[in-house]
């Protein structure tokens, strides 16, 4: 792959469940960074195997939510961001509307919904569009 035209963060749950290939896919032009979630190493296996990657990226833990958005924030960079977590607070909010690169935020706590997979598709393809 050549360099990511952007990052997505999210616990492993999210993507569990979501259709054959679909991440995989969705990630040709970006970089998977894994969030410690409730199913921990086991289910970062089990992700790692459905997407058929040998690795991928993993954020390191914070004390409390305020410092693991930061975490996160400064992972982000200079690249656009899907960041899918349980939630986000105001501040993580408005640190996405006023940042350069762009974000899109998808709030869930377990599979992706169909509906958000969609979404965050056409987020994929607009970026896309813009590096063409």
């Amino acid at each position: 792959m050549t360099d990511p035209i952007f990052r997505m963060v999210c616990v492993p749950e999210a993507l569990l469940g979501t259709p054959e290939g679909w991440a995989a896919d969705l990630l040709t032009t970006g970089e998977l960074v894994l969030a410690a979630g409730p199913g921990g190493l086991g289910a970062v296996d089990r992700v790692l195997h459905a997407l058929d990657f040998w690795t991928a990226k993993v954020v390191r833990t914070e004390a409390d939510d305020a410092a693991q958005e930061e975490t996160v924030q400064a992972l982000a960079d200079g690249l656009a961001l899907v960041w899918v977590a349980p939630t986000f607070s105001d501040g993580a909010r408005e640190w996405a509307r006023a940042r350069g690169p762009m974000t899109l935020l998808v709030q869930v706590d377990s599979t992706l919904p169909v509906d958000e997979r969609r979404r965050i598709e056409r987020f994929v393809a607009l970026l896309g569009r813009q590096a063409e």
